[in-house]
C-alpha cells in the first residue's frame, strides 16, 4: 500500500471524526434548546403541549441534522473510533447549559470536559487506521463468518434470559435495562456501518444497493433502534437521568466497540501499545462522562428561594419560597402582624 493511499485513508478517518463530533455538538445544543423551550413553557405557565412550540421543533430538527452526521461518520471511519466520541455531546451540553442556560459551573463539570477531550484525542491518535471499503459483498462474508455466528448465539442467549427476568420476574435493575439496549446498540452500530458505507459507495458510482444484503441490515437497523428506545425510555422512567446517561455511554461503546472488533476484524495486527492506549482512552472519556453527570439532576431537584429585594411598605422576614403545589409564588408578612407573631396570617401575593 502507498504512502499516498494511508494518507487517503487517514484523511477519510479524520473526516469521519469530525462529522462525528459535529454531530454530536449540534446534539447537545439541540438538547439544550428543547431543555430551554420547556423552561420557557414552565414560566409562562403555558398549556400547550410541548410539540406545539416553533423552538422544540429546532432541537428536533438539529438533533436529526446531528444525527444525520453520526450516520454519515460511521460509513467513513471505523466503529470503535466512531462510537466513543459520544461523550462529546455529554460534554458539549455541560459547557452549554453552563453558558446559555445559566446553570452552576462545578469543579466536576471542568475536570469531566477535560478528561472527554483528553480521552478523545487518546481514542483519535491510536484506534486503528483500518483501510478498507465495506462492500455489500463484504459485508455478506462478515455476516456469515463464524466469528459473528457465535457472537450473534450468545448475544441472543443472553438477551432472552435478561428479558425473561425483565418481563417474567419483574426484575428491573439498571444493568439489565441497560445491558438490554446495549446488545441491541451492538447490532445498531454493525447494521448502520454496513448501510452507510454502502450508501456512500453507492454515490462514489459503486452501486451497491442491489444486494439484498442492503436491505437486510436496513431492516436490522430500524427494528435494533426502535426497540433500543424502547428499553432506554423505560429506563429513564425509571431511574435518574444522571444514572442513566453515563451508565448508558459505558454499555453502549463497550458494546459497540466489541462489535466492531468482531464484525469488521477492527483490531486485527494492531499494536499492543496502540490498543492499550485506546483503552486508556475510552477510561477517560467514560471517567469524563460521569463526573459531568454526577449530581447534576440533584442540584435541579432542590427549590430555590426567590429574593423580591426590597419591597416598599413591606417588612421583608425572610426570602419567599415557592409554594410546592400551588400557581403562587409563596406568601408576604403581613405589615401589621409582622411586628407581633411573624408566623400567623399572612398575605397571597
Amino acid at each position: 500500500m502507498t504512502l499516498a493511499s494511508l494518507m487517503s485513508d487517514r484523511a477519510t478517518h479524520l473526516f469521519g471524526v469530525l462529522l462525528a463530533v459535529t454531530g454530536n455538538l449540534i446534539i447537545s445544543i439541540s438538547l439544550n434548546i428543547q431543555k430551554y423551550s420547556h423552561l420557557k413553557s414552565a414560566h409562562q405557565g403555558s398549556q400547550k403541549p410541548y410539540f406545539r412550540s416553533v423552538l422544540w421543533w429546532c432541537g428536533s430538527l438539529l438533533m436529526a441534522v446531528g444525527e444525520t452526521g453520526n450516520f454519515a461518520a460511521y460509513g467513513l471511519a471505523p466503529i470503535t473510533l466512531i462510537a466513543p466520541l459520544g461523550c462529546m455531546s455529554v460534554a458539549g451540553s455541560a459547557v452549554m447549559s453552563v453558558t446559555f442556560l445559566k446553570e452552576n459551573l462545578r469543579s466536576s463539570d471542568l475536570l469531566g470536559v477535560t478528561l472527554a477531550f483528553a480521552g478523545t484525542y487518546l481514542l483519535v491518535a491510536f484506534a486503528p487506521n483500518i483501510t478498507q471499503d465495506v462492500t455489500a459483498r463484504k459485508v455478506q462474508y462478515y455476516f456469515v463468518g463464524w466469528q459473528f455466528l457465535a457472537y450473534v448465539i450468545l448475544e441472543i442467549l443472553i438477551f432472552c434470559i435478561l428479558l425473561y427476568c425483565y418481563k417474567r420476574k419483574d426484575m428491573k435493575h439498571i444493568v439489565i435495562l441497560l445491558t438490554l439496549v446495549a446488545l441491541l446498540a451492538s447490532l445498531t452500530v454493525i447494521s448502520v456501518k454496513a448501510v452507510s458505507s454502502m450508501i456512500i459507495l453507492s454515490v462514489k458510482g459503486k452501486m451497491q444497493l442491489t444486494y439484498p444484503i442492503f436491505y437486510i441490515m436496513f431492516i436490522i437497523m430500524t427494528a435494533s433502534c426502535i426497540f433500543q428506545v424502547k428499553f432506554l425510555n423505560q429506563a429513564m422512567q425509571l431511574y435518574k437521568t444522571t444514572t442513566v446517561v453515563p451508565l448508558n455511554y459505558i454499555f453502549f461503546t463497550t458494546s459497540a466497540n466489541i462489535a466492531g472488533i468482531i464484525f469488521y476484524q477492527e483490531f486485527l495486527g494492531a499494536a499492543l501499545l496502540s490498543a492499550f492506549m485506546y483503552l486508556f482512552g475510552c477510561f477517560l472519556s467514560f471517567f469524563g462522562v460521569v463526573l459531568v453527570t454526577r449530581n447534576r439532576e440533584n442540584e435541579h431537584s432542590q427549590q430555590s428561594y426567590i429574593d423580591f429585594g426590597q419591597i416598599p411598605g413591606k417588612q421583608m422576614l425572610d426570602k419567599i419560597q415557592p409554594e410546592a403545589n400551588g400557581q403562587t409564588y409563596g406568601t408576604l408578612p403581613d405589615e401589621s402582624n409582622s411586628t407581633k407573631s411573624p408566623g400567623k396570617e399572612k398575605k397571597d401575593i
